[in-house]
């Protein structure tokens, strides 16, 4: 990875970690540790555990907006995660990779018309010398209607989607890696999303805001 740790410090529009929002949210969150690692792992349980609600206005994609909700799905959380990560000194970046879910409901694929999920959001840290993923998408409460392994963070090993559920089955595949960024790429994943859906990202095909919390299953 090319990126230095002061590029993966930086405040950008999108990942607003100067913003005093965010910096009062991760001061409150990492309060009481001391390693970047007991911090990033604090901030992840942080951001994993909410419902699922998705908005097609880009300036909700802000941290400082993000902050201030009490749900979201992986591409907001990612991005609080990564500015929550940077206002605590955690040099931190977003990531993303199209997956193809193998569980999605019936709900899921007439709303958006496939199995395949573009630019799945994460994030990454740089902790102890090393980039370390961290995927905050599904809420435990989700995972535990629908049978799927909550993704768990340790700070040391990579956290990712989990091929399988608990009964075995073929759950979350990757299929691409998009790479990863000091900013949103926000045209980018616009023109991905209009491209494989036919509409920005939180918008369903009908273009109105997406709100369920079972999104992902």
């Amino acid at each position: 990875m090319s990126f230095t740790a002061e590029e993966a410090l930086a405040a950008t529009h999108y990942v607003d970690a100067d913003h005093p929002d965010v910096r009062d949210w991760a001061a409150d969150v990492v309060r009481g540790q001391a390693s970047a690692r007991d911090k990033a792992v604090a901030l992840f349980y942080a951001v994993r555990d909410d419902p699922y609600s998705s908005s097609p206005d880009a300036e909700d994609y802000r941290a400082s907006v993000i902050v201030g909700q009490d749900r979201n799905w992986c591409v907001p959380k990612s991005i609080l995660l990564t500015a929550g990560a940077r206002a605590a000194g955690v040099p931190s970046l977003l990531g993303f990779a199209d997956v193809r879910n193998h569980l999605a409901s019936e709900k899921l694929l007439d709303r958006v018309g496939t199995d395949l999920f573009a630019f799945h959001g994460y994030s990454t840290f740089l902790i102890d010398g090393r980039w370390v993923k961290a995927t905050s998408a599904f809420n435990i409460e989700m995972c535990t209607r629908f049978g799927v392994k909550p993704i768990e963070f340790d700070g040391v090993n990579d956290s990712l989607y989990h091929e399988f559920d608990v009964e075995g089955r073929h759950h979350m595949e990757y299929v691409r890696q998009r790479g990863e960024f000091v900013e949103l790429p926000w045209d980018e994943i616009c023109r991905v999303f209009e491209e494989i859906y036919g509409h920005r990202p939180g918008a369903g095909r009908d273009g109105e805001p997406q709100h369920d919390a079972m999104f992902h299953g």
